[in-house]
C-alpha cells in the first residue's frame, strides 16, 4: 500500500473537497467524469484515497488521541489550551478538540460513498473490486464507530444521501448508529481477503472488519456475539507476535498481530503523533505523557513496560551524531514518554515510518476473554495467551479485575482506557468518578467526571449552528 500511495493525488485532485463541514460537502460520488472511475486502476487510486485524511495531524495524527487524555494513564502536558479543558472535564462545545477530527471523519465517510456508488458499475477483476468495496465498507464502518465512542447517534451520510445532495440530517439514534456500523462491518468481513500481500500491506483486511465486530458487539454487552466474531480473529492468520515490541518497530510493525494502522511514509504522509509523544530535545512537542500510577500498574519484570514507556536510565538510540542517548526524568514533566510511537533513522530524525495501530489480536484476545468472564465462562486461556507473551504466570479462574489489569498494561498509550473505563463504569464494574477524583499528583489533580454528561463529548457547536439546529447537542451541554 504504501508503494502505490503516490496514487492518492490523482484522486484527490480529482473527488477530494476540502470542506470545514459535511455540510459544505461538494457530492463528488456522484462523478462519472470520463477521466475516472474509468477501470480497476481508477478504482485502486480511489480506495487509497480514503486512507489518505487519516493520518493527518488534526486527526489521528493527534486530535483523534486527546480523547484518552481523560483517563488515569496520561497527563496531556504540551502546549494546548484546549486539551487541559478536555483533561479536566471543564470542555464546553466550542472546544476546538471536538470538530477537528469530526470534519475529516466526514471526509473519510465522503470517499467511501463515492467508491460504494462508482466502483460497482466498473468493468474490472471481480476479486480486487471485492476488495475495494470492502475496504470502503470497513473504513465507513470505522469512521461511524468513532464517532459513536466519541460523541454517540449522529447523521448517517450514506450512497442515497449523497445521489440526492441530502447533507443536512438530523442525528440518528446510538442504536441506529451500532446498527449502520454493523451493517458495514459484516459486508467488508464478507468482502475483504483475509490477508494481503506484500505490495498492499495497510489495507484493512478480513481479520480487521471482525475484530472491529467483536468490539461493537462487546461495547452492546452482546457477548456471545463478541466470541464468535473474536474467534473468527484468533482462528485466522493473525496469531500473536513472537514479541510485544514487533507492533511497534518499522521493519515488523505491519506483522499479522496488528489488523489495522494507520499506515505513515515518510515524506509522503507523515505521522505527527510520533512527534507529539517525543521529548522536545529529541524533535518532539512533548503531549501525551504516562503517569507514575500507570507505570505502577505493570508487574515486576513485565517487559512490556520497557516497550511501553521511556524512563530514567533508558539508553536510546537517537542515529546520527547523537547515537546512544540516555533518557532523564528531566525530560519530561511527568518522567516518562511513550515509546510505541518514536523510531529514529540510522542518520538521526525521528524515523515517519512508524505506523499508529488501531487494532491488534491481543486487544481481540482479551475482548474475548472478557465476553467469556462476563457470561461466567473461563477466559483464561484468552488472557493467558496475552500473558505468557510477556513471561507473566498464567492465572486460574481470571476475574475481571485481572482482565482491567491486563488490558491497561498491553494497551497503554494504544487510545483504548478512557473508553473501557467509561463502559465498566455503567456496568458498575468501576468507579470512574472515583478514579478521576483521584490525586494523580500536581500535575493530574482530582477532576470530577459527572455521570452520565461525560460518557459521551459534546458535538460541536459550530456544526449545530451550521445545520441552523437540525443537529442537536448532547444532554447537559
Amino acid at each position: 500500500m504504501k508503494n502505490s500511495i503516490q496514487l492518492l493525488l490523482l484522486v484527490v485532485l480529482i473527488t477530494t473537497a476540502c470542506e470545514e463541514n459535511i455540510l459544505e460537502t461538494t457530492p463528488y460520488g456522484q462523478s462519472t467524469s470520463s477521466q475516472f472511475w474509468r477501470n480497476g486502476e481508477d478504482a485502486v487510486a480511489a480506495a487509497n484515497a480514503m486512507y489518505e485524511p487519516l493520518v493527518v495531524e488534526d486527526f489521528y495524527g493527534h486530535s483523534e488521541h486527546t480523547f484518552d487524555i481523560p483517563s488515569d494513564d496520561q497527563f496531556r502536558a504540551g502546549d494546548h489550551g484546549e486539551d487541559q479543558a478536555i483533561e479536566s472535564f471543564t470542555f464546553d462545545a466550542g472546544n476546538p478538540q471536538l470538530f477537528y477530527g469530526w470534519r475529516h471523519k466526514y471526509e473519510v465517510i465522503s470517499r467511501t460513498n463515492a467508491v460504494l456508488i462508482n466502483v460497482p458499475d466498473i468493468s474490472m477483476d471481480q476479486t480486487l473490486k471485492d476488495r475495494t468495496l470492502g475496504e470502503a465498507h470497513f473504513l465507513r464502518g470505522f469512521m461511524y464507530w468513532r464517532f459513536a465512542v466519541i460523541y454517540g447517534g449522529v447523521p448517517i451520510i450514506l450512497e442515497a444521501d449523497v445521489l440526492a445532495n441530502n447533507y443536512n440530517k438530523p442525528r440518528a439514534s446510538l442504536v441506529e448508529t451500532y446498527a449502520q456500523i454493523e451493517s458495514d462491518l459484516l459486508k467488508a468481513a464478507e468482502l475483504l481477503p483475509a490477508s494481503h500481500g506484500a505490495d498492499d500491506l495497510g489495507r484493512a483486511n478480513k481479520g480487521a472488519a471482525n475484530g472491529l465486530l467483536a468490539k461493537l458487539y462487546l461495547y452492546q454487552e452482546e457477548f456471545d456475539k463478541t466470541i464468535t466474531f473474536g474467534q473468527k480473529v484468533l482462528d485466522g492468520p493473525y496469531p500473536l507476535a513472537d514479541n510485544f515490541q514487533e507492533n511497534f518497530q518499522v521493519q515488523t510493525q505491519n506483522n499479522p498481530e496488528v489488523l489495522f494502522s494507520i499506515q505513515s511514509l515518510q515524506g509522503w504522509q507523515d505521522n505527527t503523533h510520533i512527534i507529539y509523544t517525543t521529548p522536545r530535545p529529541w524533535g518532539g512537542w512533548d503531549f501525551h505523557e504516562p503517569v507514575q500510577d500507570l507505570i505502577e500498574e505493570f508487574e515486576e519484570g513485565d517487559p512490556r513496560l520497557d516497550y511501553t514507556v521511556y524512563k530514567a536510565g533508558d539508553m536510546v538510540d537517537l542515529g546520527g551524531d547523537k547515537g546512544m542517548t540516555e533518557y532523564t526524568s528531566d525530560l519530561s514533566s511527568t518522567g516518562y514518554h511513550f515509546r510505541k510511537y518514536s523510531s529514529w533513522n540510522p542518520q538521526g530524525g525521528l524515523n515517519m515510518n512508524h505506523n499508529n495501530p488501531i487494532l491488534r489480536t491481543a486487544d481481540v484476545m482479551l475482548m474475548v476473554s472478557e465476553a467469556k468472564i462476563r457470561l461466567g465462562q473461563n477466559g483464561d486461556a484468552e488472557i493467558n495467551a496475552v500473558r505468557a507473551r510477556a513471561g507473566r504466570s498464567n492465572l486460574s479462574s481470571a476475574t475481571m479485575e485481572d482482565l482491567i489489569h491486563e488490558r491497561r498494561v498491553e494497551l497503554a498509550g494504544e487510545n483504548q482506557r478512557h473508553q473501557d473505563l467509561i463502559r465498566w463504569d455503567k456496568d458498575n464494574l468501576v468507579d470512574i468518578v472515583a478514579l478521576y477524583k483521584k490525586d494523580l499528583g500536581p500535575l493530574k489533580p482530582p477532576r470530577n467526571f459527572e455521570r452520565p454528561k461525560h460518557y459521551l463529548f459534546a458535538i460541536p457547536q459550530r456544526e449545530i449552528d451550521l445545520s441552523n439546529g437540525v443537529l442537536t447537542q448532547n444532554p447537559e451541554y
